[in-house]
């Protein structure tokens, strides 16, 4: 791999707690990623956009807000509409367990819980990148 893994880390909707999302932005930096932190706010529209613009491999959603049935499906949705095929859609947040599941059988990547260690998603990104990404 000849550049760093670059990742999108959004806040969407109304959630105001972003302490979470500057803390793993900063854990992927650490981690050898270049990392865009859109802030909070965010429609699904302006996170799919900027990750356009970016050429980013992968979106980290960051969600506590209890949103996440209608942010991720509709994130997924404008990914396809734009041929993102081929760019990591994950997050985390307080989303429960029957819900992570629902939202990866629609092709949503690995959900993290508060706490998860942050190498493990670095980790999980790095190794989703190098084998579904070519560059």
């Amino acid at each position: 791999m000849n550049r760093p893994v670059r990742v999108l880390v959004a806040k969407v909707g109304l959630d105001g707690h972003d302490r979470g999302a500057k803390v793993i932005a900063t854990a992927l930096r650490d981690a050898g990623m270049e990392v865009i932190y859109t802030g909070l706010r965010q429609t699904p529209e302006m996170v799919v956009n900027a990750a356009l613009q970016e050429d980013v491999d992968a979106i980290g959603i960051s969600i506590l807000s209890g949103a996440h049935m209608t942010v991720f499906p509709k994130v997924m949705e404008l990914m396809k509409q734009k041929e993102m095929n081929d760019v990591l859609l994950t997050g985390g947040g307080i989303i429960p367990e029957e819900d992570m599941q629902a939202l990866q059988q629609m092709g949503v990547g690995k959900l993290f819980h508060p706490g998860t260690h942050t190498h493990e998603i670095a980790d999980y990104i790095k190794q989703w990148v190098a084998e579904h990404r070519s560059f």
